[in-house]
């Protein structure tokens, strides 16, 4: 379901200055963390064969968080576009992941240093997007339509 440009609530919609320069954050936000995936998976391919930097555990992370960067970016243009559920989704996903993170760059051993810190990076570009659309212009906008 999507709403209309402006409502009662005084917030503005999807026009509002407030509005567009939040979602194009998080979109620049949610656009670097896809692309940071998608050359951790190319790295990730082309140095297989080294079972000292790339292990299951390597690939299997790697992909994953390519598949969360492909939903999240697809979230990030539903709700800018008004939808109420890609927007929850986003809300509730984004601190998740950054939760998710923090537990593997934690783990000892299991992934090498160089995954480690592309972890942290995607860590942080997803913080600020959980706190942008955990701020308030946000979720009252989405709240009273």
């Amino acid at each position: 379901m999507s709403f209309s440009n402006t409502n009662q609530s005084g917030h503005g919609g999807l026009t509002h200055p407030d509005t567009v320069r939040a979602f194009r954050t998080v979109r620049q936000l949610v656009i670097a963390y896809l692309g940071l995936s998608l050359v951790t998976l190319v790295v990730i391919f082309a140095m297989k064969g080294d079972h000292s930097m790339v292990n299951q555990a390597v690939m299997s992370r790697g992909i994953g968080v390519a598949i969360s960067a492909v939903l999240t970016f697809v979230f990030t243009a539903k709700a800018a576009a008004g939808s109420r559920g890609a927007f929850r989704r986003l809300r509730f996903l984004s601190p998740i992941l950054v939760a998710v993170i923090v537990v593997i760059v934690a783990l000892p051993g299991t992934y090498p240093l160089w995954m480690k810190i592309e972890q942290v990076a995607c860590g942080l570009l997803l913080l600020g997007v959980a706190v942008v659309t955990n701020g308030r212009h946000l979720r009252t906008l989405f709240a009273t339509l």
